[in-house]
């Protein structure tokens, strides 16, 4: 598998169910700001809902940071709609629910587990320019945390705003960041 970091989104053209509307969603809604692409196998499931609710949970804030979410998973938007409205959990999102049951959108992403036609549990940080800063993928059976998810995009945009700095380990915002130079090499 080759890296996607900082390589640009793939196009796509999608719909997405979004506050009782039937939106479309493209590749380019994913440029200008900061977004998250957050792949799950599949609705009406276990760990999904979890995951989709600690988001909703978190998603205020991510909005402070000038962050858009959008859920995808290969069921239909049709489907996200019914899950949303029979669902407590997953009937507090507020972010766009992205259907793509040909799974163009999860392939370019590289998370399509070809022999169930589902996604894996993949997450990516796009950048305002298009570009992914973070991948990570987790095991169908191992869920994600939203606040870990802020802390590293929080990372992400001190970085972007701060050329010729890094965020060390267990970085926090506030905490000192790393300014790479020939003096700091065995230093640390």
């Amino acid at each position: 598998m080759h890296s996607l970091i900082n390589t640009e989104v793939q196009p796509f053209n999608a719909t997405a169910f979004h506050q009782g509307k039937f939106v479309a969603v493209s590749d380019a809604d994913l440029r200008g700001k900061w977004s998250v692409v957050f792949f799950y196998p599949a609705d009406f499931t276990f760990v999904c809902p979890t995951e989709l609710g600690d988001l909703a949970d978190h998603y205020a804030t991510f909005q402070q940071l000038g962050v858009e979410i959008y859920a995808v998973s290969t069921d239909t938007h049709f489907t996200h709609k019914a899950w949303h409205d029979s669902s407590e959990t997953i009937g507090k999102i507020n972010y766009p629910m992205v259907g793509d049951p040909t799974g163009v959108i999860t392939r370019n992403f590289g998370v399509m587990i070809e022999a169930a036609g589902l996604a894996e549990r993949g997450t990516f940080v796009i950048d305002p320019q298009g570009k992914i800063q973070i991948i990570e993928i987790n095991a169908g059976g191992i869920g994600r945390d939203a606040a870990e998810l802020l802390r590293k995009i929080k990372a992400a945009q001190y970085v972007a705003a701060h050329p010729g700095e890094v965020c060390p380990a267990k970085w926090k915002e506030g905490d000192a960041t790393l300014a790479p130079s020939l003096d700091l090499v065995g230093k640390i």
